[in-house]
Protein backbone atom coordinates (compact mmCIF):
# COMPACT_ATOMS: atom_id res chain seq x y z
CA UNK A 1 0.00 0.00 0.00
CA UNK A 2 1.14 3.82 -0.78
CA UNK A 3 1.94 5.49 2.22
CA UNK A 4 -0.64 8.59 2.81
CA UNK A 5 0.67 11.81 2.30
CA UNK A 6 -0.34 14.27 5.22
CA UNK A 7 0.81 17.95 5.09
CA UNK A 8 0.45 19.07 8.68
CA UNK A 9 0.36 23.05 9.33
CA UNK A 10 0.83 25.33 12.46
CA UNK A 11 3.04 28.18 13.69
CA UNK A 12 4.58 26.58 17.00
CA UNK A 13 7.40 24.80 15.43
CA UNK A 14 7.93 22.38 18.92
CA UNK A 15 4.40 21.09 18.12
CA UNK A 16 5.03 20.90 14.52
CA UNK A 17 8.53 19.35 14.55
CA UNK A 18 6.84 16.31 17.14
CA UNK A 19 3.65 15.79 14.71
CA UNK A 20 6.53 15.39 12.13
CA UNK A 21 8.34 12.84 14.46
CA UNK A 22 5.38 11.14 15.36
CA UNK A 23 3.28 11.06 12.00
CA UNK A 24 6.40 9.22 9.82
CA UNK A 25 6.66 6.60 12.57
CA UNK A 26 3.09 5.74 12.23
CA UNK A 27 3.80 5.12 7.99
CA UNK A 28 2.55 8.27 6.66
CA UNK A 29 4.94 10.66 4.45
CA UNK A 30 4.93 13.97 6.16
CA UNK A 31 5.13 17.84 4.63
CA UNK A 32 5.15 20.41 7.31
CA UNK A 33 4.30 24.52 6.72
CA UNK A 34 4.55 26.70 9.62
CA UNK A 35 2.45 29.36 8.42
CA UNK A 36 -0.02 29.92 5.82
CA UNK A 37 1.43 31.27 2.99
CA UNK A 38 4.30 28.32 3.08
CA UNK A 39 1.03 25.77 3.13
CA UNK A 40 -0.64 27.49 0.10
CA UNK A 41 2.75 26.62 -1.96
CA UNK A 42 2.77 23.35 -0.68
CA UNK A 43 -0.55 22.57 -1.60
CA UNK A 44 -0.45 24.22 -5.08
CA UNK A 45 2.09 21.87 -5.81
CA UNK A 46 1.62 18.78 -4.68
CA UNK A 47 -1.13 15.95 -3.72
CA UNK A 48 -2.01 14.76 -0.67
CA UNK A 49 -4.42 12.68 1.33
CA UNK A 50 -4.58 14.58 4.56
CA UNK A 51 -4.56 18.13 5.93
CA UNK A 52 -3.73 18.05 9.67
CA UNK A 53 -3.96 22.13 10.31
CA UNK A 54 -3.61 24.60 13.03
CA UNK A 55 -7.01 26.84 13.28
CA UNK A 56 -5.51 30.14 14.74
CA UNK A 57 -2.57 31.36 12.92
CA UNK A 58 -1.51 34.45 13.47
CA UNK A 59 -0.83 36.51 10.11
CA UNK A 60 -2.97 36.39 6.91
CA UNK A 61 -4.97 33.91 6.77
CA UNK A 62 -5.46 31.09 9.24
CA UNK A 63 -6.45 27.08 9.20
CA UNK A 64 -10.13 28.21 7.34
CA UNK A 65 -7.53 29.56 4.65
CA UNK A 66 -5.73 26.22 4.63
CA UNK A 67 -8.69 23.86 4.42
CA UNK A 68 -10.33 25.75 1.44
CA UNK A 69 -7.52 25.58 -0.25
CA UNK A 70 -6.89 21.70 0.23
CA UNK A 71 -10.48 21.78 -0.66
CA UNK A 72 -9.88 23.06 -4.26
CA UNK A 73 -6.94 21.81 -5.19
CA UNK A 74 -6.74 18.26 -3.54
CA UNK A 75 -10.96 17.81 -3.00
CA UNK A 76 -10.05 13.79 -2.42
CA UNK A 77 -8.09 14.78 0.84
CA UNK A 78 -9.32 14.56 4.53
CA UNK A 79 -9.35 18.35 6.20
CA UNK A 80 -8.68 18.28 9.82
CA UNK A 81 -8.39 20.85 11.94
CA UNK A 82 -7.06 21.86 15.71
CA UNK A 83 -8.31 23.84 17.84
CA UNK A 84 -7.74 25.31 21.35
CA UNK A 85 -10.97 26.15 22.03
CA UNK A 86 -13.10 23.42 22.99
CA UNK A 87 -16.32 25.57 23.26
CA UNK A 88 -17.10 26.92 19.74
CA UNK A 89 -20.77 26.71 19.60
CA UNK A 90 -21.25 29.53 17.25
CA UNK A 91 -18.35 28.93 15.28
CA UNK A 92 -18.44 25.00 14.87
CA UNK A 93 -21.16 24.99 12.39
CA UNK A 94 -20.03 27.40 9.72
CA UNK A 95 -15.84 25.77 10.24
CA UNK A 96 -17.40 22.38 9.92
CA UNK A 97 -19.00 22.99 6.26
CA UNK A 98 -15.20 23.61 5.46
CA UNK A 99 -12.95 20.84 7.18
CA UNK A 100 -14.49 17.20 7.81
CA UNK A 101 -13.45 17.27 11.66
CA UNK A 102 -12.56 19.42 14.30
CA UNK A 103 -10.03 17.91 16.87
CA UNK A 104 -9.47 19.54 20.64
CA UNK A 105 -5.99 20.72 21.65
CA UNK A 106 -3.93 19.04 23.98
CA UNK A 107 -4.81 15.58 21.98
CA UNK A 108 -2.70 12.25 23.52
CA UNK A 109 -0.69 11.11 20.20
CA UNK A 110 -2.93 7.90 20.35
CA UNK A 111 -5.80 9.87 19.56
CA UNK A 112 -4.68 11.63 16.79
CA UNK A 113 -3.24 8.97 14.93
CA UNK A 114 -6.47 7.00 15.54
CA UNK A 115 -8.32 10.05 14.28
CA UNK A 116 -6.56 10.23 11.04
CA UNK A 117 -6.78 6.71 10.41
CA UNK A 118 -10.47 6.37 11.16
CA UNK A 119 -11.11 9.13 8.70
CA UNK A 120 -8.82 7.81 5.89
CA UNK A 121 -10.63 4.46 5.84
CA UNK A 122 -14.00 6.37 5.49
CA UNK A 123 -12.70 6.87 2.24
CA UNK A 124 -12.49 10.10 0.43
CA UNK A 125 -14.92 12.59 1.65
CA UNK A 126 -17.67 14.05 -0.87
CA UNK A 127 -16.38 16.40 -2.95
CA UNK A 128 -18.24 19.92 -2.62
CA UNK A 129 -19.10 22.72 -5.24
CA UNK A 130 -17.06 25.78 -4.38
CA UNK A 131 -18.55 29.29 -6.05
CA UNK A 132 -17.32 32.21 -6.19
CA UNK A 133 -18.99 35.00 -4.19
CA UNK A 134 -19.86 36.63 -7.48
CA UNK A 135 -21.85 33.71 -8.66
CA UNK A 136 -23.63 33.74 -5.40
CA UNK A 137 -24.33 37.01 -5.45
CA UNK A 138 -25.73 36.45 -8.76
CA UNK A 139 -27.79 33.22 -8.25
CA UNK A 140 -29.01 34.36 -4.78
CA UNK A 141 -30.23 37.61 -6.09
CA UNK A 142 -34.22 37.63 -5.54
CA UNK A 143 -33.38 36.35 -1.92
CA UNK A 144 -31.01 39.16 -1.11
CA UNK A 145 -33.70 41.45 -2.13
CA UNK A 146 -36.20 39.71 -0.30
CA UNK A 147 -33.94 40.14 2.82
CA UNK A 148 -33.74 43.52 2.28
CA UNK A 149 -36.94 44.01 1.88
CA UNK A 150 -37.81 42.42 5.67
CA UNK A 151 -35.24 44.47 7.12
CA UNK A 152 -36.57 47.71 5.32
CA UNK A 153 -39.77 46.91 6.91
CA UNK A 154 -38.72 47.40 10.24
CA UNK A 155 -37.67 50.99 10.00
CA UNK A 156 -40.36 52.92 11.03
CA UNK A 157 -39.19 56.13 8.89
CA UNK A 158 -38.17 55.24 6.11
CA UNK A 159 -41.16 53.09 5.78
CA UNK A 160 -43.33 56.14 6.40
CA UNK A 161 -42.36 57.42 3.18
CA UNK A 162 -45.58 54.96 1.41
CA UNK A 163 -44.07 52.98 -2.22
CA UNK A 164 -45.36 49.95 -3.67
CA UNK A 165 -43.11 46.94 -3.07
CA UNK A 166 -41.64 47.35 -6.94
CA UNK A 167 -40.60 51.51 -5.93
CA UNK A 168 -39.11 50.25 -2.97
CA UNK A 169 -36.82 47.65 -4.40
CA UNK A 170 -36.61 48.46 -8.13
CA UNK A 171 -33.14 49.60 -7.87
CA UNK A 172 -31.50 46.55 -6.28
CA UNK A 173 -31.32 44.19 -8.98
CA UNK A 174 -28.85 46.51 -11.09
CA UNK A 175 -27.26 47.35 -8.05
CA UNK A 176 -26.15 43.48 -7.56
CA UNK A 177 -25.44 43.41 -10.84
CA UNK A 178 -23.21 46.17 -10.33
CA UNK A 179 -21.63 45.02 -7.57
CA UNK A 180 -21.42 41.37 -9.20
CA UNK A 181 -19.12 43.27 -11.85
CA UNK A 182 -17.18 45.48 -9.74
CA UNK A 183 -16.02 41.98 -7.29
CA UNK A 184 -15.12 40.12 -11.18
CA UNK A 185 -13.71 43.08 -12.60
CA UNK A 186 -10.82 42.09 -9.30
CA UNK A 187 -10.30 46.23 -9.34
CA UNK A 188 -8.47 47.10 -6.17
CA UNK A 189 -10.12 48.29 -3.09
CA UNK A 190 -10.54 52.34 -3.26
CA UNK A 191 -11.17 52.14 -6.98
CA UNK A 192 -12.98 54.76 -8.64
CA UNK A 193 -13.46 53.50 -12.47
CA UNK A 194 -16.71 51.86 -11.86
CA UNK A 195 -19.27 54.00 -12.31
CA UNK A 196 -22.78 52.79 -11.57
CA UNK A 197 -25.69 54.38 -13.26
CA UNK A 198 -28.47 52.56 -11.27
CA UNK A 199 -26.97 54.30 -8.13
CA UNK A 200 -26.51 57.77 -9.21
CA UNK A 201 -30.41 57.60 -10.60
CA UNK A 202 -31.54 55.86 -7.23
CA UNK A 203 -30.34 59.38 -5.67
CA UNK A 204 -32.47 61.28 -8.15
CA UNK A 205 -35.57 59.12 -7.90
CA UNK A 206 -35.34 58.69 -3.71
CA UNK A 207 -35.34 62.24 -3.28
CA UNK A 208 -38.16 62.83 -6.17
CA UNK A 209 -40.22 60.25 -3.75
CA UNK A 210 -39.51 62.34 -0.34
CA UNK A 211 -36.49 60.04 1.25
CA UNK A 212 -34.11 62.14 3.47
CA UNK A 213 -30.21 61.50 3.18
CA UNK A 214 -30.53 58.95 6.33
CA UNK A 215 -32.90 57.00 4.90
CA UNK A 216 -29.98 56.50 1.45
CA UNK A 217 -27.62 55.80 4.31
CA UNK A 218 -29.85 53.60 6.48
CA UNK A 219 -31.02 51.36 3.20
CA UNK A 220 -27.45 51.15 1.93
CA UNK A 221 -26.35 49.83 5.32
CA UNK A 222 -29.19 47.43 4.94
CA UNK A 223 -28.18 46.14 1.45
CA UNK A 224 -24.98 45.33 3.17
CA UNK A 225 -26.53 43.27 5.99
CA UNK A 226 -28.28 41.53 3.46
CA UNK A 227 -25.55 40.47 1.34
CA UNK A 228 -23.54 39.44 4.04
CA UNK A 229 -26.25 37.73 5.24
CA UNK A 230 -26.75 35.86 2.15
CA UNK A 231 -23.04 34.56 2.13
CA UNK A 232 -23.45 33.60 5.87
CA UNK A 233 -26.28 31.02 4.09
CA UNK A 234 -23.48 29.46 1.72
CA UNK A 235 -20.69 29.17 3.66
CA UNK A 236 -20.47 25.80 2.38
CA UNK A 237 -20.34 26.89 -1.10
CA UNK A 238 -16.82 29.55 -0.43
CA UNK A 239 -13.82 29.56 -1.29
CA UNK A 240 -12.22 30.91 2.38
CA UNK A 241 -9.08 31.31 0.46
CA UNK A 242 -10.26 34.86 -1.30
CA UNK A 243 -13.16 35.18 1.21
CA UNK A 244 -11.53 38.01 3.32
CA UNK A 245 -10.68 39.86 -0.12
CA UNK A 246 -14.47 39.67 -1.40
CA UNK A 247 -15.90 40.93 1.72
CA UNK A 248 -13.37 44.17 1.57
CA UNK A 249 -14.74 44.46 -1.84
CA UNK A 250 -18.58 44.08 -1.24
CA UNK A 251 -17.67 46.58 1.49
CA UNK A 252 -15.76 48.93 -0.47
CA UNK A 253 -18.44 49.06 -4.22
CA UNK A 254 -21.31 49.93 -1.65
CA UNK A 255 -20.00 52.65 -0.32
CA UNK A 256 -18.99 53.73 -3.26
CA UNK A 257 -23.13 53.10 -4.72
CA UNK A 258 -24.07 54.92 -1.74
CA UNK A 259 -21.72 57.75 -2.34
CA UNK A 260 -22.90 58.31 -6.08
CA UNK A 261 -26.39 58.04 -5.11
CA UNK A 262 -25.96 60.92 -2.40
CA UNK A 263 -23.64 62.95 -5.17
CA UNK A 264 -27.01 62.87 -7.47
CA UNK A 265 -29.30 63.55 -4.80
CA UNK A 266 -27.65 66.61 -3.27
CA UNK A 267 -27.63 68.23 -6.92
CA UNK A 268 -31.18 67.39 -7.79
CA UNK A 269 -33.47 70.43 -7.91
CA UNK A 270 -35.17 71.05 -4.68
CA UNK A 271 -38.60 71.55 -6.66
CA UNK A 272 -38.07 67.91 -7.11
CA UNK A 273 -38.26 67.35 -3.64
CA UNK A 274 -42.46 66.79 -3.73
CA UNK A 275 -43.60 64.24 -6.22
CA UNK A 276 -45.93 65.28 -9.18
Amino acid sequence: MPLARILIVDDDDLILHALDEVLEYEGFEVSSAGNVADALKLISANVYDVLLSDLHMPGAGDGLTVVSAMRHANPKAVTMLLSAFPEMDAASHAIMLQADQILVKPMDVTTLINAIKERLALGPPPVREVETVATILERTTQITIKDWFEHIQKDEKVMAVPLTYEQRTGHLPQILRDLVQRLRSFKTIGSKELVSAAAAQHGKIRRSQGYSAAMLVEESRMLQVSVFHTLQKNLACIDFSILLTEIMAIADEIDSQLSQAMASYITEPTSDLQPA
